[in-house]
Order: structure tokens, then C-alpha cells, then sequence
């Protein structure tokens, strides 16, 4: 009875720590995490605690007094522990500038890393390396050796950023991309056979039990603390402390009590995907653990586990990716025991013996292939749009219903769930919202016009440093906020700046139908004409006027020039009695033509002319238009000394919003009011 009281009033007490680290979190992610850096010119000494290189960039995580992300775009040689002098440009880490994506610097947050750092230099002030960063650099210089490393570094050291892109992509369509990540079935392998082994040495269980946790605590370091590990490890100290004292607290007290602390120490680890599904995952597998133990079949078994595990992970898949496949508790029945029975205890057994790597090689192979062809099945994938804390809540009470079962035959309990799943995933059709969404492309333009039943995209913007704008950006902000076609994608002119990612979205999304601008058609132009052929996606150019719904779109500029800036659409469109206007990069010679043809007093938003160029927006034509609200689509630090001075005087009359400075705006129209918000960098 005393122990029972004492279990019951350790449940209790696990509980009101849960609830005080929920409610602490809630403010604390609204604020700005406490730095001892400051942004600007300095010199800082560390230990080298994280590396990873490529060909052009080495970045560095840096253990000091505080963790910092030092990039450096120079040769390099990076030991782990290894004590260095860095001096460079301290800035904050950059944050999305496109609604609903990937936040870095929350997630860096989650790191307890606040700033980044540029470095200009950066010099060895100690050689001396800890006998455990000289066994983890020797563990990675013996890796790099093998053919199957960027495997070796996923399985072993829980690094999986020199996987092939699109062969981690295909993993996530599939929803296997968990195998990839070092959790709980790594973990529950690595102590058995630990503990097998020791068992066989000595007979000492609790010695044995203390060794095998040591050697999982270095195991920790080596995988450079990621919470699906640490949480796998800790929860299994609690486990085997509550086995030798024999304490009678369910054991999902215990990964409540690990989950709380985490947050306490750290509240901005919630923005950390890794750790959100892994407890997520875990807490509901425990919950029906005395369900699942009576299931007979180990593939049954694997199936029911996955579907669990796929349930409770919609929400999650929800906002991050906005979109999920039916189809990977299935697919999940071939992958799990491939990987979990053949590849991961493999690869542990080839880091030792280097001939086998030509074994795993082939196993991964087939892996890839596998995981390939079957991300290519289109069918079962649904879109869902990024939802509220309060859906995402809803969606819980939801799938714990249908877990639980709420009709009586066994497969009528996902009715309600696939329900709710058609109606997020159609959502938009009974929406009455209009939005209009400048996007932070950089140096370039693309500008979103959409409603139930039109989505417009005026120009893609084109590649910066790298940057695969359409793939990164564009096609995941569409995916996030219910869209799955462009029905109109409008390209002001063929300059690369404002075209050069049509190819790119018309490969990687469903577009119905292109309109170009009027005179001849340049190189990259044509280069898209053969593909919008091959595809048989229609396209017209030189029009005067496209209907929307009830609404018309007027294309203003309809002569031909000798260059393709004053050849751009210009675009003037009402929208619920506000008035839009879309520039291009028209110059002063097409605004002179524009006031001369048409009368346009008041306008509400304008996107102006060529970034702000001093070529346009000139004092005449603004003071004509007399805009509220300017648009300047601009990259940061441009080369091209973008917005001019001039123009920024001739708009000072109206709110200027840059999205270099504002990031994205999006202006959102309902039941007649505009509202504006802007996703500053």
C-alpha cells in the first residue's frame, strides 16, 4: 500500500511537471532566446563540436561559451574538438520569409544555437583533441573509405545530409523516412546485443545493465545528441532503474517525465521535427503497447505498428510537408524488416569488417531502387493544407477515436477520419478567401493570385546562388495552403529573373495554362514552349484581357518594343473594389504609354516597376496612380543597387514594403476587408 502511494504520487506529480512545461514553452517560444553575441565584426575561440563540408562551403558548430554556426567558403581540414580562433560577421540566422515553410533559425533555435556566423579566417589555437572527439574522427575517417559511407554515416553517426536528394525525398513520399533516423528500434538492437553479450562475459546483470547504459551515453555523443536518440536512451535508463528496484510506475510516466525536462531545458526544441515525432510516435505506441502484445504475426504486427505510428504522425506530416501517402503502413511492412533485420545490423557488422561493404552495398541499392519506384505511385499521395494548433488538437481527439474504434465493425472506425481527411483536403473549394501573395524569391519576381477556383502565378522568379526556388519555395508554399494546380501561370517577360523556374514548375506541378507577353519570343521562351508542347499544356501570348470568374485581369501593354522590359504585362485587376497593379519591369516609356491609353487613379497595391529600378516608377506616373501600398520584389544586398533612391522618393507617399527587408507579403481579402502581413527575414 506505501508503495503504491508513492507510484501514485510520482504519476501525479510527472503530470503538474508536464503541465508547467507545456504552459512554459507556450511563452517562451514567443520571445527571442537570451545570446552573449552580438550581431557584427568579431573574434571567437571554441571547440569544433559538429563539421560538414561540400565543395564550395564548410560549416562549423562551434562549442564556446555558446554554440554558434560558423560558415566558411574556403579549404579547410575539420577535426572534431579540435580548439580554433574564428574571426567573421555575427548575424542573426535567417527566418522564412515564405509563409508556413521550414523556420532555420527556429530550428537553430531547437540547437541552442542563436546566431550565425560569416568567417573570413579561421586559425588552429590547439591541436590537443579529447581521447573521445580523436575516436569519433577516426570513426569518420574510416567510414569515408567505404562505398556505402553516406549510408554508414545515416545508420552509425545519425547523418544523413550527404544522402542523394532525391533519394531522401522518395523516402519521405513513401513514409519510411523513420528507418532513416536513429530511434528507439536502433537503440532497442544496439543494448540487446550489448547486453547479450555481457551476459555471456558475466553474470553481474546489474554491472552489465550500468556498462551497457555507459557505452549508450558515448553512443549519444558519437550521434551528436539528436533527441530521437537521447530519447531512446534515456528512456531506457528509467526502464532498466525501475527493472532493478522493481518501482511499479507504467513506463509511460517515465517518457512523459523525459519529455518535460526537455522542454524545461530547452522550450524551442518543439520546433525540431526529429524530437516531435519521436515522442509523439512513441507515447502512442505505449499507450496501446498492451494491445499490440497480443497481436500474433510478426508482419501483422509491423503492419499495426506502422499504421499507428503513420496515424499519429498525420498531424505532424500535415505541417511540414502538406501532404501524406495512404499507402506507408503497407509500405512500411517491406521497408521496416529490410532495413531493421538486414541493412542497420549490417552496416554495425561492416564498419568492423570492410568486405562486407560490397553486400550492403547491393542491399542498398535495391533499397534505393525500391524506394524510387514506388514514390512514382501518385494516386494514394493526399494534399493537405498547413492548419492551426486548434485543428492539429481536433486531429488527436480524432485519430484516438479511431484507434479506439467508435463504430462497432472493424472497418468502419476510419470513417471519421477520412472524413476530416477529404474535407481538409478540399477545404479550399468552400473557401470565400482571396489572396495575393508577393513572394520573397530574392532578385526576381512571382506574385500568387488566388480564390476557390483560380490560382494566377505571375512570373516564377529564377535561380539564386543555387537556389531551387520553385522546388524550395514556390511548390511547397502552394502545397501548404490547399493548391494543387496553377490554372493560369502569366510570365510578365522572358527575362531569367522573372521565367527562369517555369520550366522547373511545369516538370514539378500541374499547371493548366501559360500566357506570355507580346513580341518575339526569346531563347529561354522557346525553350519553354517545347516543353509546354511536350506536355500539352496550352499557351497564348499578347492578350488583352483574362477572365476570372467575375472579375477580368487587364492586360494594359499590348504594343511591341525593341526589349523585353517595356515588352512586359502589365496587369491591372479589382479585386473586391481593391485595384491591383502589376508592373513587370515595364520602364518610364511604357508608364508614359499606360497614362496616356488608360485612367488609373488610386491604386490600392502596386507591384512596382523592375524592382525599383530607376528606369521606372517615375514622379509623373506615381502621382497619377497614387498608390497606398508599393511592392518592391528585391533581393538582398543586390548587385545592381536595387531599389534606386529616386523611386523610393517618388513612392514615399504610399507604405513601401521590400521583400528584402519585409520578406513575403500577402495581402488577404475577406468579406470585403483587406488585411496585410508581411514574413520579415
Amino acid at each position: 500500500m506505501k508503495k503504491l502511494k508513492i507510484t501514485s504520487a510520482f504519476n501525479v506529480s510527472i503530470v503538474i511537471l508536464l503541465i508547467i512545461s507545456v504552459i512554459y514553452t507556450f511563452f517562451m517560444v514567443k520571445t527571442v532566446p537570451k545570446s552573449i553575441f552580438h550581431e557584427g565584426n568579431a573574434t571567437i575561440t571554441g571547440i569544433i563540436e559538429n563539421c560538414q563540408q561540400t565543395d564550395y562551403n564548410t560549416k562549423i558548430t562551434m562549442r564556446g561559451k555558446e554554440k554558434i554556426l560558423i560558415s566558411y567558403n574556403k579549404d579547410f581540414k575539420c577535426l572534431l574538438g579540435q580548439k580554433i580562433k574564428v574571426a567573421g560577421e555575427i548575424e542573426k540566422a535567417s527566418n522564412s520569409t515564405i509563409p508556413n515553410l521550414f523556420n532555420y533559425r527556429k530550428f537553430l533555435y531547437s540547437q541552442n544555437i542563436y546566431h550565425v556566423m560569416n568567417a573570413n579566417t579561421i586559425t588552429i589555437q590547439n591541436a590537443k583533441i579529447s581521447p573521445f572527439y580523436k575516436f569519433k574522427n577516426r570513426l569518420l575517417e574510416r567510414i569515408k573509405k567505404y562505398k556505402t559511407k553516406e549510408y554508414l554515416m545515416t545508420f552509425i553517426l545519425g547523418n544523413s545530409k550527404e544522402l542523394d536528394e532525391n533519394i531522401l525525398k522518395s523516402y519521405r513520399l513513401n513514409g519510411v523516412s523513420h528507418l532513416l533516423a536513429i530511434s528507439g528500434m536502433h537503440i532497442t538492437l544496439i543494448s540487446g546485443l550489448l547486453l547479450y553479450t555481457l551476459n555471456i562475459i558475466s553474470k553481474r546483470k546489474k554491472l552489465n545493465y550500468l556498462i551497457t547504459i555507459l557505452i549508450l551515453f558515448i553512443y549519444m555523443f558519437l550521434v551528436n545528441f539528436t533527441p530521437s536518440v537521447n530519447r531512446a536512451v534515456l528512456l531506457f535508463t528509467c526502464l532498466t532503474i525501475k527493472k532493478i528496484i522493481n518501482l511499479k510506475v507504467e513506463s509511460i510516466y517515465f517518457l512523459i517525465l523525459i519529455f518535460s525536462i526537455y522542454l524545461l531545458l530547452n522550450p524551442f526544441i518543439i520546433f525540431n521535427n526529429g524530437f516531435v515525432f519521436s515522442f509523439v510516435i512513441t507515447f502512442f505506441l505505449m499507450m496501446y503497447s498492451d494491445h499490440l502484445k497480443k497481436i500474433k504475426g510478426y508482419f501483422k504486427s509491423v503492419f499495426l505498428v506502422s499504421l499507428i505510428a503513420f496515424l499519429v504522425s498525420i498531424p505532424v506530416l500535415t505541417n511540414s510537408y502538406f501532404e501524406i501517402n495512404l499507402l506507408s503502413p503497407l509500405i512500411n511492412i517491406i521497408f521496416v524488416p529490410f532495413v531493421s533485420i538486414i541493412v542497420f545490423p549490417l552496416s554495425l557488422i561492416t564498419v568492423f569488417i570492410k568486405p562486407l561493404d560490397n553486400i550492403l552495398c547491393i542491399l542498398i541499392n535495391i533499397l534505393e531502387n525500391l524506394s524510387l519506384v514506388i514514390s512514382h505511385i501518385k494516386i494514394f499521395t493526399i494534399q493537405l493544407k498547413h492548419v492551426s494548433f486548434f485543428v492539429i488538437i481536433l486531429y488527436y481527439l480524432v485519430i484516438i477515436l479511431t484507434i479506439n474504434g467508435i463504430f462497432k465493425h472493424k472497418y468502419s472506425r476510419f470513417i471519421l477520419l477520412l472524413m476530416c481527411l477529404i474535407i481538409h483536403h478540399n477545404i479550399n473549394f468552400i473557401s470565400q478567401n482571396t489572396m495575393i501573395s508577393f513572394l520573397d524569391v530574392s532578385q526576381g519576381d512571382s506574385t500568387l493570385l488566388s480564390n476557390s477556383k483560380h490560382n494566377i502565378l505571375i512570373d516564377t522568379g529564377g535561380k539564386m546562388m543555387g537556389a531551387k526556388i520553385v522546388e524550395n519555395k514556390t511548390i511547397p508554399y502552394l502545397k501548404s495552403i490547399g493548391i494543387n494546380k496553377i490554372t493560369e501561370l502569366i510570365l510578365t517577360h522572358g527575362d531569367f529573373d522573372h521565367m527562369g523556374e517555369a520550366i522547373n514548375l511545369v516538370n514539378n506541378f500541374k499547371v493548366e495554362k501559360v500566357i506570355f507577353n507580346c513580341g518575339p519570343y526569346n531563347t529561354l521562351e522557346k525553350e519553354l514552349i517545347k516543353v509546354l508542347d511536350k506536355e500539352k499544356i496550352k499557351h497564348s501570348s499578347c492578350i488583352k484581357e483574362l477572365k476570372v470568374d467575375n472579375n477580368k485581369l487587364h492586360f494594359l501593354q499590348t504594343k511591341e518594343y525593341d526589349n523585353e522590359n517595356d515588352n512586359s504585362n502589365v496587369i491591372y485587376t479589382d479585386i473586391n473594389s481593391y485595384k491591383f497593379l502589376f508592373m513587370g519591369d515595364a520602364s518610364v516609356t511604357t508608364e508614359k504609354e499606360i497614362l496616356e491609353k488608360y485612367n488609373l487613379p488610386d491604386i490600392d497595391v502596386l507591384k512596382v516597376g523592375h524592382h525599383g529600378s530607376k528606369t521606372s516608377s517615375s514622379k509623373e506616373f506615381i502621382d497619377e496612380i497614387n498608390p497606398k501600398y508599393s511592392i518592391i520584389s528585391v533581393g538582398k544586398k543586390n548587385r545592381y543597387g536595387h531599389p534606386n533612391k529616386e523611386a523610393l522618393n517618388n513612392l514615399r507617399n504610399s507604405k513601401i514594403f521590400r521583400t528584402d527587408e519585409e520578406g513575403s507579403i500577402v495581402f488577404n481579402i475577406k468579406n470585403g476587408k483587406m488585411k496585410v502581413e508581411k514574413y520579415t527575414p
